[in-house]
């Protein structure tokens, strides 16, 4: 059985990178467009989002503003990257969610094969990256 692929997003957001950084890297921002948390723009910070199946521990692994953030998310080995790039005024936002476990391995909090969460994930990741869109150019 192979690994599931990783989730990877990119939308071109019509604002400047600061503005996007600011809704990407803000406990406000986040809680604006993805979900609840206490996180903090700090390397190694422990946070938690606040997700449907109750709080998830994360912690920032990789911080260089306002370029890239990434954090793991929960228990089962996940890494979130957010990526942004400067392009004529515009920012080019990749969303990359890595670590995914063979694609039939059940995942405990979840209690499905992990290819199943994979694509449903995908499917939100839309329309959360579609969400920032909007908060960001509102």
């Amino acid at each position: 059985m192979a690994k599931a692929d990783d989730i990877v997003k990119v939308i071109t957001i019509e604002a400047p990178i600061e503005k996007v950084w600011a809704k990407v890297a803000s406990s406000e921002g986040i809680a604006e467009w993805f979900m609840p948390n206490d996180f903090k723009p700090e390397l190694g910070c422990e946070f938690h989002l606040q997700s449907p199946f109750g709080p998830s521990p994360c912690k920032v692994t990789e911080l260089d503003p306002p370029y890239r953030l990434s954090f793991l998310w929960d228990n089962d080995g996940w890494t979130v990257s957010f990526l942004l790039k400067e392009k004529d005024g515009k920012t080019e936002f990749t969303l990359i969610h890595a670590g995914w476990k063979e694609t039939g391995e059940i995942l405990p909090k979840a209690r499905e094969a992990s290819g199943v969460v994979r694509e449903r994930m995908s499917g939100g990741w839309s329309g959360i990256v579609e969400k920032l869109k909007k908060a960001v150019e509102s």
